[in-house]
């Protein structure tokens, strides 16, 4: 019976996973703008591979490789989102122009990133 609950809470988790990773692949195409773009596949990977490596040491209990993939989620959490700051920053640096409609962004030289 402790096996079966497991096993659900561990397909629940990696359910979750993916529908991030779903809802990832349709915020890069559906968005408009890298820097809109950028924003859900950080979120979507950062969560749907936080989830889905969970729910994968719940299924197979605590064991040398369920600390190896909490070592991979820390260091997914921490790497997933630097990442897409460094890109949506070298975006904007390089004048990639933001979606039409969207607010004006100033820097502290004053140039707005607009069409």
């Amino acid at each position: 019976m402790l096996m079966l609950i497991r096993d659900i809470i561990a397909a629940i988790f990696v359910a979750g996973g993916v529908f991030f990773f779903l809802v990832s692949v349709i915020g890069l195409i559906r968005l408009p703008d890298i820097y809109m773009r950028v924003h859900a596949t950080a979120k979507g990977d950062t969560l749907g591979l936080g989830l889905s490596l969970l729910g994968a040491m719940i299924h197979m209990g605590f064991s040398f490789t369920s600390l190896k993939l909490l070592l991979i989620i820390t260091f997914i959490w921490i790497t997933s989102p630097t990442a897409a700051h460094l890109i949506g920053k070298s975006a904007y640096r390089t004048g990639v122009p933001a979606a039409c409609g969207s607010i004006p962004v100033k820097d502290v030289s004053g140039r707005e990133n607009q069409r």
